[in-house]
């Protein structure tokens, strides 16, 4: 591995690749919530950066550790993905739909729903990722996921606010949206990663 020019543009490159999904799930998160504060909005992008940073981590040290262990598991990677943003995704749109035109009264990203979000979003592509910069030294690996970490926040902040610029618009049926934009987000992740 070398420190140039390369490396940092590769790292940012793949902080956006990965953060993708997470902006998905940021942007649901907006429309859902039109009028969440910065404090809340920062904690969100917070926890998505987080797992976007500690999953290359974790498939970094497994890389290092115990490679053919891993293997086992990364075929369940995506039917994870896939039950967990299901089952945001339903409950979200469940809520919309029984709530109708009423105002929602609670937030779409509670402690617990924002844990399985940022499982959820990163579960699958970013522990792939640690087996990319496998070959890294770990002063290389952990600049890489510093970059990951910062591009990831940038983008789910991006994700919030113009999820909540369109939620002020769709405030009455933004649960619906949401929840179907995180249900697509795991179909997506199921059928790129089986099929």
């Amino acid at each position: 591995m070398e420190w140039n020019i390369v490396f940092f543009v590769n790292s940012v490159l793949l902080g956006i690749g990965l953060s993708m999904d997470a902006f998905s799930v940021s942007l649901a998160n907006g429309l859902n919530e039109p009028d969440m504060g910065n404090k809340k909005m920062c904690g969100i992008a917070g926890v998505f950066a987080f797992f976007q940073a500690a999953m290359p981590m974790a498939g970094w040290i497994c890389g290092h550790a115990f490679v053919r262990y891993f293997k086992v598991l990364n075929r369940f990677l995506p039917w994870i993905a896939l039950v967990l943003l299901l089952f945001i995704g339903g409950k979200m749109l469940a809520d919309g739909i029984k709530n109708g035109d009423a105002e929602i009264k609670k937030p779409g990203a509670g402690p617990a729903s924002l844990l399985l979000q940022g499982i959820a979003a990163s579960v699958d592509d970013a522990l792939s990722v640690g087996f990319i910069i496998a070959e890294y030294n770990f002063a290389g690996a952990i600049v890489c996921i510093l970059i990951i970490f910062a591009v990831t926040f940038a983008v789910c902040m991006a994700g919030l606010v113009i999820g909540k610029k369109f939620g002020t618009k769709f405030s009455n049926r933004a649960a619906i949206l949401g929840g179907i934009v995180l249900i697509m987000i795991g179909i997506e992740i199921f059928v790129t990663e089986v099929f």
